[in-house]
């Protein structure tokens, strides 16, 4: 899908920086929010508790002082209603005193005394048990105990304490003003400073895209030296060496277009020039008449095998290139190949030799195997002295067969050998040109060796020889 494809506002969400952004605020920001609300929220709690222990502390007071007069059988006493007073007064709360009949004896705010009180809170206090209760939405919490008599083991009344959390609301209140005032504050520094990082983050990346829009309007001179971080060091040197290989592709390709053009131009040359020369004259001896048809038919040859490398070279390039693969005595197989080549080998008067160890049998396409490794010996006599030798070895192991090609020839120059294997180079222009070679032979070997999921290996020195080993498979697995 190109990006033109992409609406606007979805390309904007796909974008690195924003993402980055986002994420950045995003670890700045809620964090501080979460934690703010959890603060807020516990300090409350915390208070409340307080305030609750300290409500019951003085109700557990005012309850053992009630048990040990006869309040509760209704003898009045002023000292313990000043001090029901005063602890309702200092907690802005209300107490009430309940009796055994369930009869509200004491209200400090005298409007429920002489009421029956028989809620489920005071029930529990005469079975032994305090109880507790926060209502948040109304700010107000409930405490109501039990009140023993002086031996501690019967219960004769109730203590109801309700205590307004108004105060401990307004707290909250201040505390949340103050955290969303730091909230604020953090937000202001984490937004601009997340941009900045996002930019910081994603600048190389930018800087990759130029170099790479250079590269792809058709500059391939440009260098990527984008070294902020070990991820674009990585990606950069990798885009260096993918250039650098498409220059050399490039240059190798330039100069195939130049020698095929020459190639295909100077056999229809040769023949056009020919073919006048006959016309022009009258009367032709038969022996000229023969010599120039010989010389048409090796022109024709010429351009046939220069069509036919670069129709090889289309078909290797089609991705549902099938091979038919089958068992090939690869012995016999070799015998045949190096008989078909003896001719052109015998013009310069090699000494060809095929070794081979042991019987092999291996799963190929024969014919295009045929093709790879033909394109190997046949350079092995292009580029040989006279008078010299090609040795074929054919051997083979549990899993793989190996076909070794060694001649004595001219060699590979060091700093061709990383290349022969590219479509269109030419170590040596100038005799390739005069042995008819148009930089594809080795290129369309190897992919057919790739084909095979095998592998092509080559050793040679400059003025002693070349050596290409071939490792492919016994067993063909698609």
């Amino acid at each position: 899908m190109q990006t033109k494809d992409i609406p606007k506002k979805k390309r904007n969400w796909r974008s690195l920086k924003v993402l980055t952004f986002l994420i950045l605020a995003t670890l700045a920001i809620v964090p501080t929010l979460i934690v703010g609300q959890i603060m807020q929220k516990q300090v409350v709690n915390d208070q409340i508790s307080s305030r609750m222990r300290q409500v019951q502390g003085q109700l557990l007071v005012l309850a053992t002082d009630l048990g040990k007069s006869a309040y509760m059988q209704g003898q009045n006493d002023a000292i313990a209603d000043a001090e029901m007073t005063q602890v309702s007064n200092l907690y802005d709360g209300r107490i009430l005193v309940i009796n055994r009949d369930y009869l509200v004896k004491k209200d400090t705010y005298s409007l429920d005394e002489g009421k029956v009180n028989i809620s489920e809170e005071v029930i529990m206090a005469f079975r032994g048990t305090t109880s507790t209760h926060y209502d948040e939405g109304n700010n107000y919490f409930e405490i109501c105990m039990p009140v023993y008599d002086e031996s501690g083991n019967e219960v004769i009344g109730a203590l109801l304490a309700e205590v307004s959390t108004q105060t401990l609301a307004t707290l909250s209140t201040r505390l949340a003003q103050r955290l969303r005032s730091i909230e604020t504050i953090v937000i202001a520094i984490a937004v601009p400073a997340a941009v900045l990082l996002a930019l910081l983050l994603t600048y190389p990346l930018t800087r990759i895209h130029t170099e790479m829009d250079k590269s792809a309007a058709g500059n391939l001179d440009s260098t990527l030296k984008v070294y902020d971080f070990r991820e674009t060091e990585a990606i950069s040197n990798s885009y260096n060496n993918m250039v650098a290989r498409l220059q050399r592709i490039d240059e190798s390709r330039q100069q195939f277009v130049s020698n095929v053009s020459h190639e295909l131009k100077t056999p229809i040359t040769s023949m056009k020039v020919l073919a006048d020369s006959l016309l022009e004259q009258e009367n032709v001896p038969v022996e000229l008449y023969r010599e120039f048809m010989s010389d048409i038919r090796e022109e024709i040859e010429r351009e046939g095998t220069i069509i036919e490398d670069l129709l090889t070279l289309v078909r290797m390039d089609k991705p549902d290139q099938e091979l038919t693969i089958k068992a090939v005595n690869l012995n016999l197989f070799l015998e045949n190949l190096l008989h078909r080549l003896k001719p052109l080998a015998q013009t310069k008067n090699l000494d060809v030799v095929l070794e081979s160890f042991r019987p092999v049998t291996g799963e190929v396409d024969e014919v295009k195997f045929s093709l790879a490794i033909s394109n190997i010996i046949e350079n092995a006599i292009k580029y040989n002295v006279p008078n010299g030798w090609i040795r074929v070895t054919l051997n083979a192991d549990y899993k793989y067969f190996y076909i070794k090609i060694a001649d004595s020839g001219i060699g590979i120059p060091q700093e061709a050998q990383d290349h022969v294997f590219e479509r269109f180079y030419r170590a040596d222009k100038s005799r390739s040109r005069e042995s008819g070679g148009t930089g594809l032979g080795l290129a369309i070997t190897q992919d057919i060796v790739f084909m095979h999921h095998g592998a092509i290996k080559l050793h040679s020195e400059e003025g002693e020889g070349t050596t290409f080993i071939v490792r492919v498979p016994l067993i063909y697995i698609p």
